[in-house]
């Protein structure tokens, strides 16, 4: 219990911060879901022991309404095209659109609440309401219960997507214990509506959509307001922009001063970097994974942590070269198995930024690394110590301060030429792979227990996503395929199951 209330009482006091505007990455990412093949949802599946009790979950809802302001505010678009898209409180919010109640067809097992998911996360969402759903599902076997979450990566990145989720949960599923917190989250639920309301009515007396002789000059008034908030937004990024180049010219003035040669050097390595992370890409590396469509396939696997521990001792690196080393080995007996193999495959891994003043905000925090990744090295613990070198030298990129810069000249391009640079690079992915800490403990949902916790991340224009989610000792894999690539998906979830047994096998 120690460990469980340390860190519940950490998370307690680490606050997210929630910008009203969307960053240039978070823009660029909204804006290339013009084509279809590149959007950006990412899906959340969980399994609980029972049915959560109803009046539990409703205080919970409110408190994480409450809690996350995100949950409630909808992407409005600059109508002037000053800057970034922002988010503002919906006026019509409905928590009965976002929370959908259903009972699963078939016999009502783990693949029949997978196959219920896959459509849900082939649609595209409602871009005028608040970017996230959650479908409870009744019906499983065992009287088990399921929750499938939706929600858009523009919100969030996976760490962020888990600081916003935690509302939801409790590290108790015993009613009296959860007294305490449904007394404050009552509070919680009268603040957040207080607050809704004030943003509502704040958002009506600056709306152009009014009624009466005045309409046309509330309309005209309401667009100066916001292009001078806009303005003052493009001002202050710039700014900001110019305080991080001073400070870095003024280090390197310092150390220009002992080491002239070592300062060019520094200069040269940066450009270069910068030209690996954005050079073009026309097509992937596999020689079977050419063709995309917008199906999508969901599969699962699971192992215990301690294995994932283990195999890292004994080869060293990280659980995340382990995680890393064992998707791509069954990627390479995919091709082997269908007789076409691949000497190397093109990954994207999302490096995590999160630190500093910023690490608090919510947003994507985190840059798109692409790289190919060996697929001809037999020996898994060969394997692992290059994909640890590999990896290693991509987080030491110097180009990754430098991702809103990147995107900020991206977004210029307009969105129709934006998604067409974005998106070449990004269909030529062959697999994308991530890796999230979630609690170490059991957690539970208005007082149902949450057994597994499965993530789904985006494909986004690649042929498959494999990301890990850690929960209560147990490394829940879940793998996203496109199916106008992946010919045969079993085939698919057998080769990585058999990588993970032969690479989590070293000893």
């Amino acid at each position: 219990m120690g460990d469980r209330e340390g860190t519940a009482e950490k998370k307690a006091q680490e606050s997210v911060l929630y910008d009203d505007w969307m960053s240039d990455s978070d823009a660029l990412m909204w804006h290339i879901e013009r084509d279809p093949l590149l959007r950006s949802t990412a899906l959340a599946v969980w399994v609980l022991d029972r049915e959560p009790d109803p009046e539990r979950f409703g205080v919970t809802m409110a408190r994480t309404l409450a809690q996350v302001p995100r949950l409630g505010q909808r992407v409005v678009e600059d109508p002037l095209g000053v800057a970034a898209p922002r988010w503002e409180t919906d006026p019509l919010f409905e928590l009965d659109y976002h929370v959908r109640r259903l009972r699963v067809p078939g016999e009502g097992g783990l693949r029949e609440l997978l196959d219920y998911a896959e459509p849900v996360g082939m649609q595209a969402f409602d871009k005028d309401r608040p970017l996230w759903e959650m479908h409870c599902v009744e019906g499983l076997q065992g009287g088990r219960y399921g929750v499938v979450f939706k929600i858009h990566h523009a919100m969030s990145d996976g760490v962020g997507m888990v600081r916003m989720m935690e509302g939801l949960v409790e590290l108790s599923g015993d009613e009296g214990e959860a007294e305490a917190s449904r007394d404050g989250s009552r509070k919680a639920r009268k603040n957040g509506a207080d607050q809704a309301a004030r943003d509502l009515a704040r958002k009506r007396e600056s709306s152009p959509h009014q009624f009466g002789d005045s309409a046309q000059e509330a309309q005209g008034a309401g667009e100066i307001a916001h292009l001078g908030e806009a303005v003052m937004h493009r001002a202050s990024i710039a700014l900001e922009r110019s305080r991080r180049a001073a400070a870095a010219l003024g280090r390197g003035i310092t150390h220009f001063a002992g080491h002239p040669l070592s300062t060019a050097g520094d200069l040269v390595e940066t450009l270069e970097s910068l030209a690996r992370m954005v050079r073009p890409v026309s097509e992937p590396m596999s020689p079977i994974w050419r063709h995309r469509s917008l199906g999508l396939r969901l599969d699962v696997l699971e192992f215990p942590v301690a294995d994932l521990k283990r195999a890292r001792e004994t080869v060293g690196g990280t659980m995340n070269d382990i995680f890393v080393a064992a998707v791509a080995g069954g990627l390479s007996r995919y091709h082997v198995a269908v007789g076409r193999p691949a000497r190397s495959l093109r990954m994207t891994m999302p490096i995590n930024i999160r630190r500093g003043e910023k690490g608090s905000h919510a947003g994507n925090q985190f840059v798109p690394a692409r790289f190919g990744v060996p697929m001809d090295i037999l020996d898994p613990r060969e394997r692992v110590r290059a994909v640890h070198a590999i990896v290693r030298g991509q987080r030491e990129e110097p180009a990754l301060g430098f991702i809103e810069e990147i995107s900020a000249a991206i977004n210029v391009l307009g969105e129709a030429a934006s998604t067409r640079v974005t998106g070449a690079m990004m269909k030529a992915v062959d697999f994308v792979t991530s890796d999230v800490t979630g609690p170490g403990f059991p957690v539970f949902m208005s007082g149902a227990r949450i057994e597994r916790m499965f993530p789904f991340g985006p494909t986004a224009g690649a042929a498959v996503n494999v990301t890990l989610f850690s929960y209560d000792g147990i490394a829940h894999v879940g793998i996203s395929s496109n199916a106008g690539a992946i010919a045969d998906r079993v085939l698919l979830r057998a080769c990585i199951e058999e990588s993970f047994a032969e690479v989590l096998g070293i000893c």
